[in-house]
């Protein structure tokens, strides 16, 4: 076997997730890696189309796996990486990116303040970066098709290893893992719903950008690659209710993954006992080693406050996916576009505020 090959065969492994089950009609799709899935499909794509000439630098803006995942293909494809991150960006994958050869720039601490936050402050500077290369290629992971379509392989491993598939349940980012998978399964089952993930102070179903301590999940600028129609229902989770559920299936399941798969594992839970009848698969997107020090550590949980409130057992239903309530809320969506979504709440608060005046008079 070639050196080539045996590299080949374990970035291949970083793809497919394990699939365990939870509970009787309950599976985690557990991830290495999932963001290799887009970063390996974009790239070779890009190579079989003469978009990645040798010398070519690829460039991204990233704070997360995403970023890891072009480094550790910058390394088999023999290609300079920078990615633009932010200033907050966990240590621990600094330190990874910067060891595979990776440059990391990060953006000013004050352009978190600024709208748009660190997202609009990287994608400025990304913008500067390709200025200061002969040669670049950007993934461009918020708004490439080819994000979503890379998710075809899973929607077709699950296919063939579960059959029928009743419920997916996510969290989402740049929307390409469960726009992609989900697409692809209702090819096949049309029926299939699809349960997203955000949590507060991001504007991806309709909040207000605002501070967001959960990492891995939510945007403050809306990405071309989301497709607001392809989800059913929409749930918000507090960074505190996202670490309890993540310790909670470490606990019980042994499984040991990043928070926004316990934030994922948290809804899908509650949706799969609520419906005994349906099969739920429930995306758990990395492992959790980048957290030891915080999330896995009481110590930090009890010093950051997170450990004051207990678990909720149930999402609080809300019917204005504007404003957010409590730890864990949830909104049915309706697989609705954004602007009709908006459109209807507003009709129910004019319709409000004109009946308030009425009775006023």
């Amino acid at each position: 076997m070639s050196i080539q090959t045996a590299f080949e065969e374990a970035t291949e492994t970083y793809q497919v997730p394990r699939l365990i089950r939870l509970a009787p009609n309950l599976y985690g799709a557990c991830f290495t890696l999932m963001k290799m899935i887009p970063a390996r499909f974009i790239l070779r794509r890009a190579e079989a189309q003469g978009l990645l000439p040798p010398h070519t630098v690829i460039v991204e803006t990233t704070s997360g796996t995403f970023g890891l995942a072009l480094a550790m293909q910058g390394v088999h494809m023999n290609r300079r990486v920078v990615l633009v991150s932010d200033p907050v960006i966990d240590e621990r994958l600094y330190r990874r990116l910067t060891d595979l050869g990776a440059v990391v720039d990060r953006v000013p601490a004050a352009a978190g303040a600024v709208p748009g936050g660190y997202q609009a402050a990287r994608l400025r500077r990304l913008a500067e970066v390709r200025t200061e290369h002969e040669s670049t290629f950007c993934p461009e992971q918020y708004s490439n098709p080819d994000n979503p379509r890379s998710y075809a392989t899973v929607a077709e491993l699950f296919l063939e290893c579960l059959g029928q598939i009743d419920c997916v349940v996510g969290p989402v980012g740049s929307g390409g893992s469960m726009c992609g998978t989900v697409g692809n399964l209702r090819t096949v089952l049309p029926e299939c719903r699809a349960i997203g993930v955000d949590t507060h102070g991001s504007v991806l179903f309709g909040h207000a950008d605002g501070h967001r301590e959960l990492r891995g999940l939510g945007m403050s600028l809306m990405p071309a690659n989301l497709d607001h129609r392809v989800f059913d229902q929409v749930h918000w989770c507090s960074a505190s209710a996202a670490y309890a559920a993540t310790r909670q299936l470490h606990r019980r399941h042994a499984l040991f993954m990043g928070p926004s798969g316990g934030a994922a594992y948290l809804a899908a839970r509650w949706s799969a006992a609520a419906n005994p009848n349906a099969l739920t698969v429930v995306m758990l997107p990395d492992e959790g080693y980048r957290y030891q020090d915080t999330v896995y550590d009481d110590n930090w949980l009890r010093g950051a406050g997170h450990l004051d409130q207990p678990l909720a057992s149930e999402p609080v239903r809300v019917s204005d996916p504007t404003r957010p309530s409590g730890s864990w809320t949830c909104f049915d969506w309706g697989r609705r576009s954004y602007a009709e979504v908006m459109a209807g709440v507003a009709g129910v608060a004019g319709a409000a505020g004109a009946a308030g005046a009425r009775e006023a008079r």
